[in-house]
């Protein structure tokens, strides 16, 4: 039986993709903006070409690149969405901290 989503669950999926290196360095490499074709990603990197479509399907998974197809070969690009739901989301957790921070400079500051 399949749990219900909860607010952890939606960005957890994108952390673990971009907790990856490889992932993450493809992100950054997708971010300026051109899509990229897998030969493209490959170039200048050590990994297959497989290995980076291994990568992208991840990241595909966890909403953050979609492909298109050019002809024959598959152009990946980045979809900013799932990133500023993640950044939302982290707003939110950095909010929690600097209100508990403030709260227990408060009671720091209050004590004879």
């Amino acid at each position: 039986m399949k749990r219900p989503e909860t607010q952890i669950d939606a960005p957890s999926a994108l952390f673990s993709a971009l907790g990856d290196p490889t992932r993450l360095r493809l992100v950054i490499r997708l971010s300026r903006g051109d899509s990229l074709s897998v030969t493209e990603l490959a170039s200048g990197t050590k990994m297959t070409r497989q290995a980076v479509t291994r990568h992208l399907h991840v990241l595909a998974g966890a909403g953050v690149a979609t492909a298109t197809r050019r002809g024959r070969e598959q152009h990946w690009s980045l979809d900013q969405r799932q990133l500023a739901q993640a950044r939302i989301f982290l707003d939110r957790v950095c909010q929690q901290w600097d209100d508990a921070l403030a709260r227990l400079k408060v009671a720091v500051e209050e004590e004879p």
